[in-house]
């Protein structure tokens, strides 16, 4: 009989850091790993953007958009790990899209009322 090394059956024994970091039951979930990834980048580009009133539309799009993937990983995350990112990006999200509401809003300048 082969010894069991205590890793679960399908999980490589290296497996990368994402996959260590969102994944705590070993199975693969890869719409909740992808929603995460997209909600981590989206909540990234808007911080970064928001403080840039030059970029208020690049900043409001990637945050509403943040939100709302955030939003919906949130209704279908399967561990802790994914809505502790979920949760984090996604008020980062919600945060810099005020601050580029204020800026100018999601068509400032482009769309004269």
């Amino acid at each position: 009989m082969a010894q069991s090394t205590g890793e679960p059956h399908g999980q490589p024994h290296n497996a990368g850091y994402w996959t260590r970091l969102v994944r705590d039951d070993a199975k693969a979930h890869p719409l909740q790993d992808t929603l995460v990834g997209l909600t981590v980048v989206l909540g990234a580009i808007a911080v970064a953007t928001c403080m840039f009133r030059g970029l208020h539309i690049l900043a409001s799009w990637t945050g509403l958009f943040g939100i709302f993937t955030a939003a919906w990983g949130q209704y279908i995350s399967t561990s802790t790990a994914q809505r502790f990112l979920l949760i984090i990006f996604g008020v980062a999200s919600a945060a810099s899209f005020g601050i580029a509401l204020s800026h100018g809003g999601l068509l400032g300048g482009v769309v004269s009322y």
